[in-house]
């Protein structure tokens, strides 16, 4: 290994809920450096959020990043000539981004409505344990399980 291994950045909690989960869902939604645009979705789709299901947003959210996070995936590896499909656990910090970013596509995903609208639908569905991002991650169950037997080959 050349050089010196990247020290993690601390992210500031938001500013409204004082969340650090929060805060990184914000920047995943963000782009191209529009951090305010971020913030005024995440926090407009938190506040339908709260019309709708008289509960509180952070709850809802948590539940529903439970329900969409996967606990294995799959990973390609070339061993002797051929390619396989090895499932491997997934750690904390990837499950929860591989998380947001299924709620944030499946969101993106949907027709016809604001992105706040869209994202706080999304999150309603998957705390249900219903939506595209829980399809997504039984997709990828499915396939880890298929692919099981190849489990040895995974150092």
């Amino acid at each position: 290994m050349r050089g010196k291994p990247v020290t993690k950045r601390k992210i500031l909690p938001d500013l409204k809920y004082n969340d650090t989960d929060i805060a990184k869902f914000i920047n995943y939604i963000m782009e191209r450096g529009k951090k305010t645009v971020a913030r005024k979705i995440v926090y407009a789709s938190f506040d339908i959020l709260k019309e709708k299901t008289k509960q509180d947003p952070r709850h809802v959210f948590n539940k529903a990043l439970k329900q969409v996070s996967p606990l294995l995936e799959i990973r390609g590896r070339r061993v002797g000539g051929a390619n396989y499909q090895i499932p491997f656990q997934v750690r904390g910090e990837r499950r929860f981004t591989l998380g947001c970013r299924w709620l944030i596509d499946a969101a993106r995903a949907r027709q016809g409505k604001p992105m706040a609208e869209k994202l706080a639908a999304e999150i309603t569905d998957a705390s249900r344990g219903e939506g595209a991002a829980v399809k997504k991650r039984a997709e990828v169950h499915r396939m880890a399980e298929a692919n099981k037997a190849f489990a040895h080959f995974a150092r």
